[in-house]
């Protein structure tokens, strides 16, 4: 098998990506730190519960939704389950299974940190593109998520720690 090496401009755009994600994800880290305590992962759980039906989530359904792994999932779990950002409950179907809830602390801890999240968001990412840029950003990113996602070869569905489910349903 021969190696497809990346063209020059392909090695360019490939580096300009990486350091603005990085780039991008410590700058939000850093305002969700100083502002509301917490890294972005957490405010990101928060905000996945804050958004679904009565504010509650099947732990692999909100683990797929992050696209995280469920241990480093219960890992964040257990931290806000302790500052009383959310609660665990049982599910009632499935033994094993688990719901996410958010809590009313939880709640409004993310109505606090919404405004500066969003104005960093907006500041170092959208305030910085023309609406055609915008598009072409949202394009670019689904067809990369969706190719991520959908590839049988790489990963297999069953290979995808996220994507990894039981076939019972909980309510």
């Amino acid at each position: 098998m021969t190696t497809r090496w990346l063209s020059p401009d392909e090695q360019r755009a490939w580096r300009a990506y990486i350091a603005a994600s990085l780039l991008l994800e410590d700058a939000i880290d850093r305002q969700l730190q100083q502002d509301a305590g917490m890294p972005h992962l957490y405010y990101s759980i928060l905000s996945v519960l804050s958004e679904s039906p009565e504010r509650r989530l099947r732990m692999t359904d909100l683990a797929e939704r992050l696209k995280i792994t469920r241990s480093r999932l219960t890992y964040a779990v257990t931290r806000l389950e302790k500052d009383g950002m959310l609660r665990r409950e049982a599910c009632r179907h499935d033994k094993r299974g688990s719901i996410a809830a958010l809590t009313d602390e939880g709640f409004a801890v993310l109505e606090r940190a919404a405004p500066g999240h969003v104005e960093t968001v907006r500041g170092f990412l959208f305030d910085r593109l023309s609406e055609e840029q915008v598009g072409q950003l949202e394009e670019i990113s689904s067809a990369i998520a969706q190719g991520l996602q959908e590839d049988g070869a790489r990963p297999a569905a069953d290979d995808v720690p996220w994507r990894r489910r039981s076939s019972s349903a909980c309510s």
